[in-house]
């Protein structure tokens, strides 16, 4: 299909001059997605700067039935943000509608625009000693509107959940350019369908996020983070149990990493050490926020787990510098991939007894598979959430390994499957999951999400090709 010049004419006069970019090379960094799996096209990126401006160039793009591609940040893994590679939809960016609305202290809540960096919002929200919880290692550059439409998850799930429970109101353009106008900052509202969450993690397909409201936590007056070896995964979890109990259900953040995983870091990133003496099989990133007694719980647990096995060394930070480079270490894995050659990515989530059965099954299976790979696990195994990725083995080709792709995903996502777990934790379906969800969810599932895609976008333009 292509998009007829005078709609393209139409859609630049409603943004104006410096609000849309043809195609060309500073269209780059709009179309292609972060691990370079998907390239797309489009004629036209539009940057609008208001509601009302996103609301007239989807109701031109109704009238005209032209594709339309909601865009944050281009952080996503899964394809969602790309435009197809045919050039036949136009591509909205949110960037520039980047204000904050409102903060309001005393309800807890801050009114964002979209386009609103997370960085920002985190800083907003400290300014008035208030926390918003959302945070993901792409947080200065990631966009709300994307973390809000992918219903993106991080580091602090644990604690206090994914994107969704941070939404207390929505305004949406529709695929028809009607605006939805429900940002409301109530706790509580039981006046029929909560409208907001059909658009939570819907990938943009069924509608824009322009804007929203979100709630904000009272900040922890202390905040400790602590590394610690562990033998296994069993006794992982078993030391997340001590620290919840111990510590009131304080630990914001429980992360998993392989040996394998660390040494990738050690190879790769410049100034980076494990904070550990001796070479562990397994470690466990923990935060917790609190008050003055805390880091005196956090000791005792973790004494007490070195004395009996469950832990095997364990060290907590004693400034933020220390803090720092203990995060550095569990956020930098994926870019130490890279130059290791292929890599097959798995974003799974299992309940969490069944989180060592996972990986373990897993690996063993994939190894009879394809001799020799390296597999990179690491995670958030407090929320059951683990990142299963594959490099491919020493001197085999990438693109050998990387065909291999549908291959692989069919036996991980089938063993997740089978443990009764997500195949798309956090990273959502996009282009990259859209066909094989279909494999892992029921016939009723697919067929309400497509009759509720069909009430509101019938025409099929908002973010085309993606989700379902």
């Amino acid at each position: 299909m292509t998009i007829a010049a005078a709609t393209l004419e139409r859609l630049k006069a409603v943004v104006g001059t410096g609000g849309f970019v043809e195609a060309g090379p500073d269209q780059d960094r709009y179309l292609r997605e972060e691990r370079g799996l998907f390239l797309g096209a489009t004629p036209l990126v539009l940057r609008p700067t208001s509601t009302a401006q996103v609301a007239a160039l989807v109701r031109i793009c109704a009238e005209t039935r032209t594709p339309v591609v909601p865009q944050g940040g281009n952080t996503g893994l899964v394809g969602g943000g790309v435009p197809s590679s045919d050039g036949s939809a136009v591509l909205i960016s949110l960037g520039r509608m980047n204000r904050i609305r409102a903060l309001a202290p005393d309800d807890n809540t801050i009114t964002v625009e979209a386009g609103c960096v997370l960085t920002d919002i985190q800083a907003a929200a400290a300014s008035v000693d208030r926390l918003f919880p959302v945070s993901l290692a792409s947080e200065g550059s990631c966009q709300i509107g994307g973390n809000i439409s992918t219903n993106a998850g991080g580091t602090n799930v644990l604690r206090y959940g994914n994107t969704r429970p941070q939404v207390l109101g929505l305004e949406v353009v529709l695929p028809d350019g009607q605006v939805w106008d429900g940002l409301r900052g109530l706790r509580k509202d039981n006046t029929g369908y909560d409208l907001k969450q059909l658009f939570i993690g819907a990938e943009g397909t069924l509608g824009i996020v322009t804007a929203a409201v979100l709630a904000l936590c009272t900040r922890p007056a202390t905040l400790e983070t602590a590394f610690v070896a562990v033998p296994d995964l069993p006794a992982a979890i078993t030391l997340l149990h001590r620290l919840q109990q111990a510590t009131g259900e304080r630990v914001s953040a429980f992360e998993v990493m392989s040996r394998f995983a660390l040494d990738l870091v050690l190879r790769h990133i410049p100034n980076t050490t494990v904070p550990l003496a001796g070479r562990h099989p397994w470690h466990v990133l923990v935060e917790a926020g609190g008050d003055s007694t805390l880091r005196g719980a956090l000791e005792q647990v973790l004494a007490a787990a070195i004395e009996d096995g469950t832990a095997l060394d364990a060290t907590i930070a004693e400034s933020g510098a220390q803090a720092q480079a203990m995060w550095r270490l569990r956020e930098t894995i994926p870019e130490a991939q890279k130059p290791e050659g292929g890599s097959i990515k798995h974003d799974v989530a299992v309940p969490l007894k069944d989180f060592p059965v996972l990986v373990a099954r897993a690996t063993d299976t994939i190894a009879c598979v394809i001799p020799g790979v390296r597999p990179v696990v690491f995670g958030h195994l407090g929320d059951g959430n683990v990142h299963f990725n594959l490099t491919q083995p020493e001197g085999m080709a990438k693109d050998v390994f990387l065909a291999r792709w549908g291959e692989v995903n069919r036996i991980v996502h089938g063993i997740t499957h089978e443990l009764h777990g997500s195949i798309s934790a956090e990273h959502g379906l996009g282009q990259l999951k859209r066909d094989e969800i279909t494999h892992f969810k029921s016939g009723v599932e697919m067929d309400l999400m497509r009759r509720v895609k069909a009430a509101l976008d019938p025409d099929g333009i908002m973010n085309p090709g993606k989700v379902i």
